[in-house]
């Protein structure tokens, strides 16, 4: 197959691809990597009009220690991401995570802003992104706006996103020494979208009591969802007087369903995901704990 026809605009600069954006309404649509959108326009799952790419747009690639924030460019592609120190040493979850993400040639292209804002709820930046407290830039012809990760994810491949409105960075919280990360999912074949997978973050204080934790699931409903509940009856208690099981089944009782289709069932789906959790939570904690 091939997708419908569209016009083609390549924009040498932010305020003329958010121009033509607010111009061309929702007929149009930006793309990064294209590594989402374009099968999607072959399939004809989607067409538009009009697509944008920022391939040209300068400023939305790079990585940068800003406070106590690691900075990212939204054009940062996985690879480039993969490949970084910086991410390594300062946002472990996101280093882990990106090897996971389908195979090196999509990683090369494929960039973060686009995973982030394509917002497929088997994909893993997204639950990083939730599990982390990441911050999310936007900017639009009414000027830049930062908006919560826990806000920005709303359904099915849609976020907070105006229709104007580029992601520009992600800011990720650098956190303390004493803290471990884990990233685990189950997928029939390495490469494909996971049918279930948790993103773990745990943070500890100095009498090894939990100070703060992040548990982002994926694969799991219609789009990356966090396990709040789960999170705080875990805050506050000794890291070693938690159940990784436990962790596990909180998680998946907070979900109000879960996704039943030819790949698994939604009881199937709720089991792997218990274990996927809890397998991320015990190896999180052991990171943090020096076990």
């Amino acid at each position: 197959m091939k997708p419908a026809s569209f016009e083609y605009h390549a924009p040498a600069t932010l305020d003329e691809a958010v121009g033509l954006l607010a111009d061309l309404g929702e007929d149009a649509k930006a793309i990064a990597g294209g590594q989402s959108l374009a099968p999607m326009l072959v399939l004809r799952l989607a067409v538009f009009g009009h697509l944008v790419d920022l391939r040209r747009v300068p400023g939305l690639r790079g990585v940068e220690r800003r406070g106590g924030s690691l900075w990212i460019g939204a054009g940062t592609t996985q690879a480039a991401i993969q490949r970084s120190g910086e991410v390594t040493a300062n946002v472990p979850l996101l280093a882990r995570a990106t090897p996971l993400i389908g195979h090196f040639q999509i990683r090369s292209r494929g960039t973060i802003g686009g995973s982030l804002a394509h917002a497929d709820a088997a994909a893993e930046y997204p639950a990083v992104a939730l599990a982390l407290d990441a911050r999310l830039e936007a900017y639009s012809p009414r000027g830049r706006r930062t908006i919560p990760a826990a806000g920005f994810f709303t359904g099915l491949w849609s976020t907070a996103l105006a229709e104007d409105e580029l992601l520009t960075g992600i800011a990720f919280p650098v956190r303390g020494a004493r803290s471990g990360f884990a990233v685990e999912e189950f997928a029939r074949r390495r490469g494909d979208f996971a049918l279930a997978g948790a993103a773990v973050a745990v943070e500890l204080g100095e009498d090894a009591r939990i100070r703060r934790c992040g548990i982002g699931l994926f694969g799991l409903g219609p789009t990356a969802r966090r396990a709040p509940a789960a999170e705080a009856a875990a805050t506050g208690a000794e890291a070693a007087g938690v159940a990784a099981a436990d962790v596990g089944r909180a998680a998946m009782s907070e979900l109000a369903s879960v996704p039943s289709d030819l790949h698994g069932s939604a009881a199937y789906r709720t089991r792997v995901g218990a274990a996927m959790v809890a397998r991320a939570w015990q190896k999180a904690v052991e990171e943090a704990t020096g076990d």
